[in-house]
């Protein structure tokens, strides 16, 4: 879009906002009228997803631009049965794409395709963390992950490349698919070898990425 179209666009397609404080969140569909809505469209903040199933847990990590539906019943009807909970590892705040959002953005399907490379997007980094979590050594995970990391909110400086994200042990377990001091070791091994390192405020990454996320895809990370 451009011009008069753009300007248009930014007057009409205005949605509510509301922030979370760090912590569990328990989401509820209190937020506008989301019968007919899209979801929630994360604009600022980091939330961690996790999903359990038979007491072992999944995680991903959402950010700036993810689009989440939480009070989505996808689980309904399943035969393995799971639980999920959500916490704002970050300040965070979303908006709400209600059906009063939805209903105005009708005649901008510019919008609406964005928002659905949104939802493509969130998929295709889940599918990336499959592949990382089936190679079998912990610390080529870890390694593999942190790159991936990299590619979506590091940045590179003289020393390294700089991933300013503050993840504890056992969520770097759910994202691994490993046990916690499985992944203490690791790390510790990775930080003798100089190659990942936690700064005491953000992860330092040194050397090149693992050349097993060839087989994954390019790594593109911003300059600060």
């Amino acid at each position: 879009m451009r011009g008069e179209r753009l300007a248009a666009a930014i007057e009409t397609c205005t949605a509510e906002v509301f922030t979370l404080p760090p912590g569990l969140w328990s989401p509820s569909i209190d937020q506008g009228d989301m019968s007919g809505g899209i979801g929630l469209l994360m604009l600022d903040g980091l939330m961690v997803r996790q999903v359990g199933v038979a007491g072992r847990y999944g995680a991903e990590l959402l950010g700036t631009g993810d689009l989440l539906r939480p009070w989505q019943l996808e689980d309904s009807g399943r035969t393995l049965p799971r639980t999920g909970r959500w916490r704002a590892l970050q300040p965070c705040r979303m908006a709400i794409l209600d059906r009063d959002f939805a209903m105005r953005t009708a005649a901008y399907p510019e919008v609406f395709a964005c928002l659905f490379s949104r939802a493509l997007r969130r998929a295709a980094l889940i599918a990336v963390q499959m592949a990382i979590v089936h190679q079998p050594r912990i610390d080529v995970r870890l390694h593999m992950l942190f790159w991936e990391l990299a590619d979506r909110w590091g940045w590179v400086r003289s020393d390294g490349v700089h991933v300013p994200l503050n993840l504890t042990h056992a969520m770097l377990a759910d994202l691994v698919a490993a046990r916690r001091p499985t992944v203490t070791k690791a790390l510790g091994e990775l930080a003798q070898a100089g190659i990942v390192t936690w700064t005491g405020s953000e992860w330092l990454l040194q050397g090149e990425p693992p050349v097993e996320l060839q087989a994954v895809g390019p790594v593109s990370v911003g300059r600060g």
